[in-house]
């Protein structure tokens, strides 16, 4: 929807306009997408039974929020959701720095110019993408960053000290009438915490002394790791009592919801003008899935850091680097990743996790164990039942099959020749279709080399890598 055109106040209120705080307006913008069955807090994925209702319960009872869950687990994104259910365009009195509603001016230089203006007031339009502000908390923010203090400029102009209008506001007035997130809330400083008291509970804010009283409308809402909140105890306990909802995130409890996440927000999907996108196809994508709910249930993984949902984008992101880089290399058309892309995951993915002591020195072993077991639980997801003798009978001969960063997608189907059990490997390993051209020859490639590791794995086929290269068989 376009901006607005009422440009004065008695422009607004002919129009019927009606001044709704944050708060209602949230409610009920909400109630209307749950009456039509849309999607209230879309592109989250993982949190449809289980955070998202609480989500919605808190907001339709006006609280202000406190998200708790370990790294990675979507709080951000979640919190930058909430924007959607503001109104798009809201009226706002013309060049306010706290955005004053026409109808109702909380600061002295926005009553004052109501009180000259009266309908003559200039209105201005603020989209909902512009009310919200966010601050990541550091040992080093200070009260003058969230709350105000007092601009030295104002007072070089001539304005003496106790004018009010020698105050700078900072973040948490300059987003009134917005939504106002604190990433990290442990980690600011307990005498700043107090600053927020006011905030969340009498709605106003104290800067230096000054006799401020401004009833901002504001949703407040926080994120913090549970670690920090109930172990370290730095969130001081009235701020704590002050949220109205405390909600626990998590990571995707279902491998599907995992593999949506993936899906959603990897970048696997880019293009230039020079390049086709990358193809990870799905079996590889449930491997990285399966990779990563091992590496988070993993016993040698110190479970008070969790592992990040970004964990698996990345891992999903590298495997697609590296079928990239080989399409480079030998010349293809298409950059189609395969199981032999699928070892570059480790030493790329090794800082995202937290390991035990005990464990010390283990790490890539660790993590490479897990990610032969993610391989076996896909082949016995995928290809349950399904007779690979055929395949296997290929090598009784002898024969070897090279693979790896140099080898392309047709050298490695020429070294195979004919197999009998391709068509049932792509119907149960790429389900919705290979496509056409190269990339069809790419997944070709793929499905057989996934097939060849699982005979592998299962003992029944030799093989020998050095890293680069991997050859199956003899």
């Amino acid at each position: 929807m376009n901006q607005p055109a009422i440009a004065t106040l008695g422009e607004l209120r002919a129009s019927g306009s009606v001044r709704r705080s944050v708060k209602t307006e949230i409610r009920q913008n909400l109630i209307t997408r749950l009456a039509a069955g849309q999607p209230t807090l879309p592109g989250i994925v993982g949190f449809d039974d289980t955070v998202v209702p609480e989500i919605e319960r808190a907001l339709l009872a006006g609280h202000d929020i406190v998200l708790l869950g370990e790294r990675g687990q979507g709080k951000t994104r979640l919190i930058r959701t909430l924007l959607g259910l503001l109104d798009e365009w809201t009226p706002v009195v013309a060049g306010c720095e706290i955005n004053d509603h026409p109808y109702a001016p909380i600061c002295g230089r926005c009553r004052q110019l109501v009180d000259q203006e009266g309908d003559r007031t200039p209105v201005a339009w603020k989209h909902r993408t512009d009310r919200f502000g966010e601050k990541l908390a550091t040992p080093d923010t200070s009260v003058g960053d969230l709350i105000g203090d007092i601009d030295p400029i104002k007072v070089a102009q001539g304005r003496t000290l106790g004018d009010p209008e020698t105050v700078h506001y900072g973040l948490v007035p300059r987003t009134n009438r917005g939504i106002f997130a604190i990433n990290e809330l442990p980690d600011l400083a307990e005498r700043i915490q107090v600053a927020l008291l006011n905030v969340l509970e009498e709605r106003d804010i104290q800067v230096r002394g000054y006799q401020l009283r401004l009833p901002l409308d504001l949703l407040v809402v926080a994120s913090a790791n549970p670690e920090d909140y109930t172990n370290r105890g730095r969130i001081i306990t009235p701020l704590k009592d002050r949220f109205g909802a405390e909600v626990r995130t998590h990571y995707p409890l279902e491998l599907t919801d995992e593999l949506a996440l993936i899906a959603q927000e990897s970048s696997i999907l880019w293009s230039d003008t020079d390049h086709a996108a990358p193809l990870v196809p799905s079996h590889l994508l449930e491997v990285v899935a399966r990779f990563a709910r091992a590496v988070r249930d993993a016993p040698q993984v110190d479970q008070r850091s969790g592992v990040s949902a970004r964990f698996a984008i990345a891992a999903v992101e590298t495997v697609a680097a590296a079928a990239v880089r080989r399409a480079a290399v030998v010349h293809e058309d298409a950059a189609v990743a395969r199981v032999c892309d699928l070892p570059a995951i480790v030493p790329a993915s090794r800082g995202k996790v937290e390991f035990d002591d005990a464990n010390e020195g283990r790490e890539f072993e660790v993590l490479e164990h897990l990610l032969r077991r993610a391989i076996v639980e896909t082949y016995r997801s995928r290809l349950a039942g399904m007779d690979l003798r055929p395949l296997q009978e290929r090598f009784d001969g002898g024969l070897t099959v090279t693979t790896g960063d140099t080898v392309g997608a047709q050298e490695l189907l020429t070294q195979l020749g004919p197999v009998p059990v391709l068509s049932n490997l792509l119907d149960r390993l790429e389900p919705d279709g290979v496509g056409e051209g190269p990339a069809a020859v790419g997944v070709a490639a793929s499905v057989i080399e996934f097939a060849l590791e699982a005979l592998y794995l299962n003992r029944r086929l030799a093989k020998d890598s050095d890293g680069a290269r991997t050859v199956y068989g003899a």
